[in-house]
C-alpha cells in the first residue's frame, strides 16, 4: 500500500470506486428520466422505435419496458421496478425514484470516508422499522362503493387527465363490484378489456354483460332480439370434412347427389332439433328471441334455415367468449343436439348488433347476474386506447388491492413524511447503535424524494411545501400534498389514498435493490450465462 493511501483513509482500490460510481450514476440517471412523471401533475414521454412509431406515456412500467436501456445497472434497476407492477399492479416509478435517491444518500456518506456495508446495514434496519411502521400507519376499512372511488381515482389519475379519470372511476369500481363473490378475492380475469377505434375516449364504458367483435353472417337476421333466449353451441352444422386423408369414388352423378343429399339430411336433423326447442321456448310470442353462439361453422343453408325460424345466429365464436357467455348469461354449453332442453339456456334481455364501417360488433345486455362483464374501451386513434387500456388496468389492480388488504394509507406523500420523521425521531435512534444511524438517516432523508417530486412537479417551490408537510405532521394532523396549492390537506378528507401493498413492496423491494448495488465492488465480463464454461473457463475481467 502506498504512503497516499496510508494517509488517506477514503482511498478505495481504483475498480472498486469505479464499479460504486457506475451503480450510483445509473441510478440517478434513471430516476432523472422518471421523475418527471410522478403524480397526477407529471409529464408525459415519447417513445419512438425503430420503425418510426410513436407512444406517448407517463405509466412508468411501460417506459422501462419499451425504452433501450444499455446501461446494465439501470437495466437491473427496470427489471426490478417492472416486477413491482407486476406484482402489485402500481409503483414503479416510486420504486426508480427511491432506488435512484438511496444510492444518491449512500453516495454523500461514502464520499466522507463511510463504508458502504455500514450504510446498507442501517438501511436494511430503517426497511424492517419502515414497515413496522407503514402496518401501523394504515387505515383499516371495509371496501364500500364510495372509498374504491377515491382508492381508483388516486390511481388513475396519475395516468390519465382528471377529467377522464373521473369518468372512468365509476366504471372500474363497478365492474370489480360486479364480479365480486365475497369472500373469494375477486378474478380479474372475468373483467375483459375490449378496444374500439370509434368516437372520443369519454365514451368509453362499462357493459355489464358481453361484446364480441363479430356478427351474424347473413343478411336477413334480426339486427336486434329482445327478451332473448341464449343456446351455448359447440356443434358443426355445416358440410363436414373427414378428419383423416380419404377419396369418394363415384360412378354416376347420382350417386354424388345421394352423398350430398345425405350429408345434407345429417346437418338438417341436427337444425330440426335447434328449432324445435326454439318453438318449445317461444312458442308464437314475437316478444321472445332465441339466440344460437357457435364456437364451430354455419353453413348457408344453415342459416337460411335459422332465419326462416327468427332465430339469431354466431358462428365461430372464441372460446375464451364460450366460457364467458356461460357466466354472463347462465346456461350451459351443449356439445351435442340430441338432449336439448330449456333448463340449458341462458338469458339476456337484450342482444344487438352494431356496426362500425366494416367490422360488425354484438353486444349482449340485461342480464341478471352477470359473474363476468366486458369494459368496452373507445378512442379517436391507437395511442389513445393503449394509454387508456394501460391506465384501467393499473385502476382494476388498485381496486383489487383494497378489497383483499382491507386497508389503505393516506397518500399525497403522507407515508414518506411521516415514516422519514418517526425513523429521525430520538426514541427510534437511540435504539440504533454505531455507524448504521448514518444508514438509517439516508433512508429517511431519501424517503422524502415522493413528496418533494410531487412538489416539483405540480409547479410549488419543494423546500416550502416539505416543510409545511413536516410541521402539520409534528402537531400531530395525517398530511399528504395538496398539489394543486402546494400546502398541506388531510389526504383523506380529500380521498387520496395509495395502496399498502404497492408501498410495502416499494419500500421492501428498493432498499433490497439499493443495498446490493452498493455492494457491488468490481464489473466483470462473464460468459454467457446459464452454461458451463468450457475447460479452464471462467470469467474474463
Amino acid at each position: 500500500m502506498s504512503a497516499a493511501q496510508l494517509l488517506n483513509p477514503k482511498a478505495e482500490s481504483r475498480r472498486r470506486g469505479e464499479a460504486l460510481r457506475v451503480n450510483i450514476s445509473a441510478g440517478e440517471g434513471l430516476q432523472q428520466v422518471l421523475a418527471s412523471n410522478l403524480g397526477p401533475r407529471g409529464t408525459l414521454k415519447m417513445l419512438v422505435d425503430g420503425a418510426g412509431g410513436i407512444k406517448l406515456t407517463k405509466d412508468g412500467s411501460v417506459l422501462l419496458k419499451e425504452m433501450q436501456i444499455q446501461n446494465p445497472t439501470a437495466v437491473m434497476i427496470a427489471r426490478a421496478a417492472t416486477a413491482q407492477d407486476d406484482i402489485t399492479g402500481d409503483g414503479t416509478t416510486s420504486v426508480v425514484l427511491l432506488v435512484g435517491e438511496l444510492l444518491k444518500q449512500a453516495d454523500r456518506h461514502i464520499s466522507e470516508g463511510l463504508h458502504p456495508r455500514v450504510i446498507t446495514d442501517g438501511y436494511e434496519i430503517a426497511k424492517t422499522e419502515s414497515l413496522k411502521f407503514l402496518d401501523e400507519f394504515k387505515l383499516n376499512k371495509e371496501a364500500d362503493r364510495e372509498l374504491l372511488i377515491s382508492v381508483a381515482r388516486t390511481s388513475l389519475a396519475t395516468k390519465l387527465n382528471s377529467s377522464l379519470a373521473e369518468q372512468l372511476t365509476p366504471d372500474i369500481v363497478d365492474a370489480v363490484l360486479a364480479i365480486y363473490q365475497a369472500p373469494a378475492k375477486p378474478d380479474l380475469h372475468m373483467i375483459e378489456i375490449m378496444t374500439m377505434q370509434h368516437r372520443t375516449a369519454a365514451d368509453t364504458q362499462l357493459i355489464r354483460g358481453l361484446a364480441l367483435d363479430h356478427g351474424a353472417r347473413h343478411p336477413d337476421m334480426p339486427k336486434s332480439v329482445e327478451n332473448a333466449h341464449i343456446l351455448t353451441l359447440n356443434v358443426s352444422l355445416e358440410y363436414e370434412k373427414t378428419e383423416i386423408n380419404s377419396g369418394f369414388y363415384y360412378s354416376s352423378a347420382d350417386q354424388r347427389e345421394k352423398l350430398v343429399e345425405s350429408e345434407r339430411r345429417f346437418v338438417d336433423e341436427k337444425l330440426r332439433k335447434i328449432v324445435e326447442l326454439k318453438k318449445e321456448v317461444c312458442g308464437n310470442d314475437p316478444k321472445k328471441g332465441f339466440v344460437i353462439i357457435n364456437q364451430k361453422g354455419i353453413d348457408p343453408l344453415s342459416l337460411d334455415v335459422l332465419v326462416k325460424n327468427g332465430i339469431f345466429a354466431l358462428r365461430r365464436a372464441k372460446r375464451r367468449n364460450m366460457e364467458r357467455l356461460q357466466l354472463v348469461c347462465g346456461g350451459t354449453a351443449q356439445n351435442s343436439v340430441d338432449d336439448l332442453t330449456p333448463d340449458v339456456l341462458g338469458w339476456a334481455g337484450q342482444v344487438y348488433e352494431h356496426q362500425l364501417g366494416e367490422e360488425k360488433y354484438t353486444f349482449i345486455e340485461d342480464v341478471k347476474e352477470p359473474k363476468s362483464v366486458t369494459l368496452l374501451i373507445k378512442g379517436p386513434n391507437a395511442h389513445t386506447i393503449t394509454q387508456i387500456k394501460d391506465a384501467v388496468r393499473d385502476g382494476l389492480r388498485s381496486v383489487y388491492n383494497m378489497i383483499v388488504d382491507k386497508s389503505v394509507v393516506p397518500g399525497g406523500g403522507a407515508f414518506q413524511v411521516a415514516c422519514a420523521a418517526h425513523l429521525s425521531s430520538e426514541n427510534f435512534r437511540k435504539t440504533v447503535k454505531g455507524k448504521a444511524k448514518w444508514g438509517v438517516t439516508a433512508f429517511a432523508d431519501a424517503l422524502l424524494v415522493i413528496p418533494k417530486t410531487l412538489a416539483a412537479n405540480s409547479g410549488h417551490d419543494i423546500q416550502d411545501s416539505l416543510a409545511a408537510l413536516q410541521d402539520e405532521y409534528a402537531e400531530g394532523n395525517v398530511v399528504g400534498l395538496n398539489l394543486s396549492t402546494g400546502e398541506a390537506m388531510d389526504p383523506m378528507q380529500e380521498g387520496v389514498y395509495d395502496s399498502f401493498r404497492v408501498l410495502r413492496n416499494c419500500i421492501a423491494s428498493s432498499s433490497g435493490i439499493a443495498s446490493n448495488l452498493l455492494l457491488c465492488d468490481e464489473m466483470l465480463k462473464a460468459r454467457q450465462m446459464g452454461r458451463n464454461p468450457g475447460p479452464g473457463g471462467g470469467e474474463e475481467q
